[in-house]
């Protein structure tokens, strides 16, 4: 796992040798951590390091009492939502259709135990990592969109259709070549034609498994966008269905704070504000900026680091510029609507 210099403690091994900026080796992989061992890290200004995962009690003793309860209830239904999804995606590559009992028997304990917490961006920063990316982003797909249903005034027994048409939205992704799919570097023209098709495979598999067609849709136009630069028809927001609506800016939200690429990945709400830029010409800018005025408060308590390597906490958003709040760092209070030159780069517990 990798974590914040500031978030080290003694007894922490290290997973991978640590050079500075100039190249030069400071700790070597294996390192049982001692105070002069962290010492030495501020001192070559290394920010991040990968270490050995904690136990679970270690682990937990970086989030706050509330954060724990949520953490204990709901992580043992993420994994197993995680690890159904995964049966289910190989099985309906071997089948070619989607066994509807399984999937509800992954979706609705996951489900039941989400709608009792309500600081997303919490339930997302406990749960996020880059293992199992395919199963894990379909799973916070769903999750999300369920959440933007209910928040843009979907009663309950539609939101949850909306958030079975987020679980679903890239199971065509199984009649992909995994060596596509897991591919790390950038994809060809076309290896990128072929994955653009799971968007038609998910749609028939979908209907071919007697799913209504709301959610079969969801899975075909998750990639539409209102201008018309999406696929695979490109076509206009007034004709891409609501469903594929909420999905698209879940699929988005999931994709950029999930990046299989580090340098791809961006802080959560730094993503926000892109999904904002977004909302003026691709996403559809009822839901999405529904979706920001309710993640916005979440943000407050939570810890950052900035691109100086100062590490604070947001103490209020700013109502005239949201993604730029209040930052207090130590006695000193940082307002980055003002000093623009400042930028967060990591948002953590």
């Amino acid at each position: 796992m990798k974590i914040h210099v500031s978030e080290l403690s003694v007894g922490d091994i290290v997973l991978t040798d640590i050079f500075n900026s100039y190249g030069l080796h400071v700790l070597s992989k294996g390192t049982c951590l001692n105070e002069q061992d962290i010492s030495k890290l501020y001192n070559h200004q290394i920010e991040y390091v990968d270490i050995e995962p904690r136990s679970k009690e270690s682990f937990l003793t970086e989030f706050d009492e509330l954060s724990q309860e949520a953490f204990h209830r709901i992580k043992p239904y993420y994994d197993q939502a995680v690890e159904g999804y995964g049966e289910i995606f190989h099985e309906t590559a071997r089948s070619g259709t989607i066994d509807k009992k399984a999937v509800q028997e992954m979706v609705t304990p996951l489900t039941q135990h989400i709608k009792q917490q309500s600081d997303v961006v919490n339930l997302l920063l406990m749960l996020n990592n880059k293992d199992d990316y395919t199963y894990q982003h379909s799973i916070e797909v769903g999750m999300l969109s369920y959440y933007i249903a209910v928040w843009t005034g979907y009663k309950e027994e539609e939101a949850l259709i909306i958030g079975n048409a987020g679980f679903l939205h890239d199971i065509g992704k199984c009649r992909i070549d995994s060596d596509i799919l897991n591919k790390t570097e950038a994809l060809t023209k076309e290896e990128a034609e072929e994955v653009a098709k799971h968007t038609i495979y998910g749609y028939e598999l979908i209907r071919n498994s007697l799913y209504q067609y709301s959610i079969a849709t969801a899975a075909l136009q998750h990639h539409e966008r209102a201008n018309a630069s999406g696929y695979p028809f490109g076509m206009p927001g007034d004709k891409i269905h609501p469903y594929a609506k909420i999905v698209a800016i879940a699929n988005e939200y999931s994709t950029m704070i999930s990046a299989r690429n580090s340098q791809a990945q961006r802080d959560l709400l730094t993503v926000l504000h892109e999904l904002h830029r977004l909302s003026f010409t691709e996403l559809d800018p009822t839901a999405t900026h529904t979706f920001i005025a309710h993640m916005i408060p979440n943000f407050i308590g939570k810890k950052v680091v900035l691109q100086t390597g100062d590490v604070g906490k947001i103490i209020m958003t700013n109502k005239d510029d949201f993604f730029r709040p209040l930052i207090q760092i130590d006695d000193r209070f940082i307002d980055l609507s003002t000093e623009r030159d400042l930028v967060i780069k990591d948002i953590y517990l």
